[in-house]
């Protein structure tokens, strides 16, 4: 049902070969069972948090705005700049990103209502709400229908033809993450397919890149004249314009940072398109276990992730209370071990570190860093070079030696 099937081939192991359909269904039934739970017990408690959360995020925002009146001292400016941070990715990752997945519509309050809801972001919710629930938690990982894996501009994974083009992605990912907010409004617009098929000037295309574009004045109104212009008073309007900035920056960088870690780091598996053809609930739910991967830590840890540190939990569940999460994820992590499954789980850094790792690595010709060390690197980078400016004949036969050489060290290894 996945790419891993292809593992068989390549002599690698295939992580679902030892569960048959029966096992899959069943599967699929206990993992319903641990939703509903979650249903039938979510009430004030549930309901109490989200409305704290929202209360000490905007004290948080409005007091570091205030702070920031005075951010031409740098105390004020680091205190502000902090607080402004951690109340952007509040905004984005815990309230934001849950309330439009419509994990609090069952409260049936107007002000915290996935229908209403906007949030301090480039993309308007209704798009976001498109790419993201409709689609990318419906083909999740599979390639080629998920644009959130590699947004469109990486390589990620070995099947995918490698290009000269592919060496620079990751500068593209580094690019990507510090303007995230932006690359998501491109991305919810699908703005590469568009001009590939010249279709800009598409009716329904110029509405949405509109109603982009409105957004993006307001937010850059707000955050780069208003409050700003605010501080001038103090002196404070350049050290308030860079607050503003560096705010931003810091929650596009840690946004990216949870996002890459939930469905990029080694050992979380991608799909084929044919793959999903008459998958069942249980080969979706399977799908999403394989597909995604948590990040281990403290509490405040997982609010500050929108608890996609609970990635696994989140894809199985995504209508779920995200405070649910932490309670059922031993229930979900036992599941794995019965079914003798991966449950893919590190501390973010090693979490960010080998999604990096992979971007590096499909960046380069298959085989190619596994079977370059030290001695060889001369030869090694020559080969690159070859690669990177020869033809396609030169590129598949360099990269076929260079997949034999990493398949033969892997097996004597």
């Amino acid at each position: 049902m996945t790419t891993v099937q292809k593992k068989a081939v390549l002599g690698q192991t295939n992580p679902i070969a030892h569960l048959t359909e029966a096992d899959i269904e069943q599967l699929g039934h206990e993992l319903d069972a641990i939703r509903q739970e979650v249903l039938d017990t979510r009430g004030a408690g549930d309901a109490a948090y989200i409305r704290k959360v929202i209360d000490t995020q905007r004290k948080l925002e409005l007091g570091s705005r205030a702070v920031l009146l005075f951010s031409a001292f740098p105390p004020a400016w680091v205190l502000g700049t902090l607080g402004l941070s951690v109340s952007k990715i509040l905004d984005n990752m815990e309230i934001g990103h849950n309330i439009l997945h419509g994990q609090w519509d069952w409260m049936r309050d107007p002000k915290i209502h996935s229908s209403v809801w906007e949030w301090d972001m480039a993309s308007p919710a209704e798009q976001w709400k498109h790419s993201h629930n409709e689609l990318h938690h419906t083909y999740t990982n599979v390639i080629g229908k998920d644009n959130d894996l590699g947004y469109g501009i990486m390589r990620v994974d070995e099947d995918q033809p490698w290009t000269p083009s592919s060496l620079a992605q990751p500068v593209f990912c580094f690019i990507n993450a510090v303007f995230f907010e932006y690359g998501i409004a491109a991305y919810d617009l699908e703005l590469g397919a568009v001009i590939a098929k010249k279709q800009t000037k598409d009716p329904d295309f110029r509405r949405r890149a509109k109603q982009v574009l409105t957004k993006i004045r307001k937010q850059a109104t707000k955050d780069y004249v208003v409050h700003p212009l605010l501080s001038i008073p103090t002196g404070s309007f350049l050290p308030t314009l860079a607050a503003n900035f560096t705010a931003n920056v810091v929650r596009n960088l840690w946004s990216n940072s949870v996002i890459l870690c939930g469905h990029f780091p080694e050992g979380v598996e991608t799909f084929e398109k044919r793959s999903i053809e008459g998958e069942t609930k249980g080969e979706w739910y399977v799908r999403q276990m394989l597909g995604s991967a948590n990040i281990s830590g403290s509490k405040a840890l997982h609010i500050m992730t929108g608890n996609l540190s609970h990635q696994i939990e989140h894809h199985l569940f995504p209508d779920l209370p995200s405070n649910r999460y932490a309670e059922i994820a031993p229930k979900v992590q036992a599941l794995f071990e019965k079914y003798d499954l991966t449950y893919c789980a590190r501390p973010m850094p090693q979490q960010v570190a080998s999604a990096w790792h992979k971007v590096i690595r499909l960046s380069l010709p298959n085989g190619w860093l596994a079977t370059t060390n030290k001695k060889n690197a001369p030869q090694q980078l020559a080969i690159l070079y070859k690669m990177a400016t020869g033809d396609r004949r030169t590129r598949r036969l360099l990269g076929r030696k260079l997949e034999s050489e990493s398949r033969a060290m892997a097996k004597a290894a």
